[in-house]
């Protein structure tokens, strides 16, 4: 219970660490959300008189308000689910234009993710197990995948795939053309699945060489322990002491490090969406940053870190769970 505890505690002042960052470094940063807001309705047309107060509003401080002022209000915003409202977008809520990209994101860069840990493992086990046949030599191979830019694997993908063969679309998340919008129809889900093809093979070719090479190493390490010996001179089946004595010890690692892949996820993979005009967080966070949209980036900043956060408080627990020896240590 005591390390429950521990682990609940630090992960509170961690989370409100983040959150009090999140709120001063754009205040730091130069440029003013209500000033870049008003410059760009006055190029659009004007503004009408007595409606500057309610922008401020708004976009969440009024102006005699003070530093601390506007962080208590902060605060109170964020425990009724208000992140203020776009700049780039205005006047749409922050929280909806988070609504409309993380599903993308989920969906694409989450299933790429898992796709490529179950590979990554599963190989990286038996090559490890199997060391020195040709198993063995997709390290080298999938390593040197994995040291490509993401971006460069992505364009020799849309090159060779989307222009020269012609099978993929280069673009998008879905036939525009056919679709006017996100539907519940067997005909859009194919649609997103082909467009979401060339994305999600280029986050797992370039990922997959990493957990192979980590559990590969681990479990050369994990065959080398007396348990696994004592299993072997007992008899037992290869089968079982592969699965349950080796593999299973040897994953621990890579389990912790998937839990922080899981709550990286949310943040998408910033230059295959851009590569891909894929509409997601990625995708949103570049564009709040070439726009300025100090409210937008707050609000995608604190969807990341709370993932991030959530994710490895998860993973302290079912990795306390499966070895008690962390709980004991702690």
């Amino acid at each position: 219970m005591k390390f429950y505890l521990r682990r609940i505690g630090f992960y509170a002042v961690t989370l409100w660490a983040a959150i009090s960052l999140n709120f001063f470094i754009p205040r730091l940063l130069p440029g003013d959300p209500f000033t870049i807001l008003m410059a760009k309705l006055q190029r659009s047309g004007g503004i009408p008189a007595g409606t500057e107060n309610t922008i401020r509003l708004l976009l969440g401080a009024a102006e005699d308000q003070t530093l601390w002022e506007q962080y208590v209000t902060y605060w109170g915003n964020l425990f009724q689910g208000n992140l203020g409202v776009s700049v780039t977008n205005f006047p749409a809520p922050v929280t909806e234009l988070i609504g409309d990209a993380l599903p993308w994101t989920l969906g694409l860069v989450g299933t790429a993710t898992i796709i490529s840990f179950v590979l990554g493992i599963g190989l990286g086990a038996l090559a490890g197990w199997k060391r020195g046949t040709w198993v063995d030599s997709l390290v080298p191979s999938t390593t040197m995948l994995q040291s490509l830019p993401y971006f460069w694997v992505a364009l020799v993908l849309i090159f060779g795939f989307a222009v020269t063969l012609q099978w993929f679309p280069i673009i998008g998340a879905y036939d525009v053309f056919t679709f006017n919008g996100p539907e519940w129809s067997w005909a859009f889900v194919g649609s997103v699945l082909y467009h979401a093809f060339l994305p999600a093979l280029t986050i797992v070719i370039s990922s997959v060489g990493g957990w192979l090479l980590g559990m590969r190493n681990m479990m050369v390490s994990t065959l080398s322990e007396d348990y696994v010996t004592t299993a072997e001179a007992k008899g037992l089946r290869p089968r079982r002491v592969f699965t349950t004595y080796a593999m299973r010890n040897a994953a621990l690692p890579s389990l912790a490090g998937f839990g922080v892949s899981l709550g990286f996820v949310v943040a998408g993979s910033l230059v295959m969406e851009q590569v891909f005009t894929y509409p997601g967080i990625g995708k949103l966070m570049i564009t709040a940053v070439r726009n300025n949209d100090y409210a937008l980036m707050q609000g995608v900043f604190l969807v990341i870190t709370l993932a991030v956060l959530a994710a490895l408080f998860l993973m302290d627990l079912i990795y306390g769970f499966l070895d008690p020896r962390t709980r004991h240590h702690d």
